[in-house]
């Protein structure tokens, strides 16, 4: 059994809950090279109208 959302995507009727270790992890992936890229760019940004 298949259900419809208001956007018309289709989804299967068995759904498993993702793990918060998993949802920890992608995030941690994430923003580990974000704050560095953050960092960088703030860095460059002093040196330059400094």
């Amino acid at each position: 059994m298949s259900s419809t959302h208001d956007d018309g995507t289709r989804t299967s009727g068995s759904t498993s809950p993702t793990s918060a270790l998993v949802v920890a992890l992608a995030w941690l992936l994430v923003s580990v090279p974000l704050a560095y890229g953050l960092w960088q760019t703030l860095v460059k940004a002093a040196q330059l109208l400094g």
